[in-house]
């Protein structure tokens, strides 16, 4: 099996071979009004050609774009990863509520002790 590379020089390459023999757009018009049928056989089978080494181009890309995205099972420990690491930072956002609503309870105790000591001095 051939690596990546290998392969798109091979479809570069077999591109180049059917594009060489294709003929400018006159010349391809005066061979269209030619009565000889092997000059209609020669750009009908350069045309078929090049579709053909145009798909497995096409077909090569494709295979890059898919390989470089990541499968539903990676996308998936992804989205996970992204939620734990979330909900961690979550949870100690709550930690820190939940201590600053102790500290201001024991300074509400504290206050309340405070004023019924006055109170019973009174």
């Amino acid at each position: 099996m051939q690596s990546p590379k290998e392969d798109m020089v091979a479809c570069v390459k077999a591109l180049e071979d059917v594009l060489l023999p294709c003929l400018p757009a006159r010349e391809l018009q005066a061979i269209d009004r030619s009565p000889h049928p092997s000059h209609h056989i020669d750009v009908e089978r350069h045309a078929r050609d090049f579709m053909d080494a145009a798909k497995k181009l096409q077909l090569y890309f494709l295979g890059l774009q898919r390989e470089d995205q990541p499968t539903s099972a990676e996308q998936l420990k992804q989205e996970i990863g992204v939620m734990e690491e979330e909900l961690n930072i979550k949870t100690e956002i709550i930690k820190k509520h939940e201590r600053l609503i102790q500290s201001w309870k024991k300074e509400l105790k504290d206050q309340l002790n405070k004023h019924n000591t006055e109170l019973q001095k009174v």
